[in-house]
């Protein structure tokens, strides 16, 4: 009989119906006229969307990447009475330090295929064996494969560490390490806070620093000194007259989920341009075009994960649900590393009032998708940070 703790192995395989459906939706769609002169100013550019359909139906090969990904080794588990996917991939060297990966919005497992070697397996990709990980990366609750949990507050990224953190536990794993961004930045420095005994470090890209108003004085933070003239740019981001334009996806998410998903859910050219739309803006900001900066496979494969799972509207649940949005959160003491690319929006002394942080590093190439955009960049900052807390699991 099967209990929560079983760990099945698991496949993709989506049936040829809905490969099928897609295709003739994608045939079907009703364009509207581009607002002249608009190119991305005012969403996603016709034109641009319009040629990336018409690949996403003709050339781009669903089967292939299934193929691929049925190719490293996936599993489920039943965690609080909901399915868990996660891939568990084993390093050949015996004293890997066990790492889990954590996936964003609008993203996916599927964001580490180009670093899930390199971690695993440094050797054979001209790396220090000593540098190498047992990944874990699991398909957060509600993505992809795994179940949403059936409750209001399930969605939030503080219900999904614990989730992550008995996955660990499960797999047998007393100590390890922690990697993400954007949802996987709350997720992974949640589980400092919930498993601080467990986890030796936390890597985060992109940190979301965003100044708490729990104290009811929207300007206290702004007023201190230590912001510099850099910091004060990123603030007026994150609260100024224009940060509708920058951030609006997110309140639409957060308080109009059901009534944003039926679009989504019903057709692939919307859901397609809402989540291209958004890869455009956070992607590294020199590069026009989301295909430039993000393989055009690689974008499509992760729509499509989220069209062939029908896991829109459970995925932004946790922009509604959580409660780590502007609010003063407290340190784990576990020592943290920031990696920010280019557009992160990352402002260092709110990091430091929230997180351990005892690293930050800032690079000139990249942008908020890491390890989709600069991988290398990312696995090498990842390799140093984690290099001097690996005596703590032996």
């Amino acid at each position: 009989m099967s209990t929560e703790h079983d760990i099945r192995p698991f496949r993709i395989d989506i049936p040829q119906a809905q490969i099928d459906d897609l295709h003739a939706r994608l045939a079907n769609i009703l364009w509207p006229d581009e607002i002249p002169g608009a190119g991305w100013d005012r969403g996603a550019s016709i034109s641009y969307m319009r040629d990336l359909a018409e690949f996403w139906r003709c050339e781009y090969d669903w089967r292939a990447v299934e193929a691929r990904l049925n190719r490293l080794p996936q599993f489920v588990i039943d965690i609080d009475g909901q399915q868990v996917h996660f891939l568990h991939i084993r390093s050949p060297e015996p004293d890997a330090m066990p790492l889990v990966l954590s996936h964003g919005w609008p993203g996916s497992f599927v964001e580490f295929l180009d670093v899930i070697g390199p971690l695993s397996d440094p050797r054979a990709h001209g790396g220090d064996p000593a540098d190498a990980f047992h990944l874990v990366i699991p398909s957060l609750p509600g993505f992809a494969f795994s179940a949403a949990g059936p409750k209001v507050g399930d969605g939030s990224t503080e219900r999904f560490a614990p989730v992550v953190a008995k996955l660990m536990a499960r797999l047998g794993y007393d100590r390890y390490g922690a990697q993400g961004g954007d949802a996987g930045f709350f997720v992974s420095t949640e589980l400092g806070r919930i498993a601080a005994d467990r986890v030796v470090g936390i890597h985060v890209n992109g940190p979301i620093t965003l100044p708490s108003w729990d104290d009811g004085d929207a300007d206290a933070q702004v007023r201190e000194p230590e912001y510099s003239p850099e910091d004060r740019a990123k603030l007026d981001k994150l609260t100024g007259s224009q940060s509708y334009t920058r951030y609006g996806y997110a309140m639409v998410q957060a308080g109009r989920p059901q009534t944003l998903a039926i679009g989504m859910h019903d057709s692939p050219a919307g859901l397609l341009s809402w989540i291209v739309d958004i890869f455009q803006r956070w992607t590294n900001p020199s590069l026009e075009l989301p295909d430039a900066a993000v393989d055009r496979d690689a974008l499509l494969t992760n729509v499509s994960l989220y069209w062939f799972t029908r896991t829109f509207v459970s995925s932004i649940r946790l922009y509604g649900e959580g409660d780590s949005w502007g609010t003063a959160l407290q340190s784990s003491g576990v020592p943290t590393a920031a990696a920010v690319f280019p557009g992160d929006n990352s402002i260092r002394v709110i990091a430091e009032q929230q997180h351990n942080i005892v690293r930050w590093t800032e690079y000139d190439r990249g942008g908020h998708f890491a390890a989709m955009e600069a991988p290398d960049l990312l696995i090498d900052d990842m390799r140093a940070f984690f290099r001097a807390l690996r005596r703590l699991i032996r």
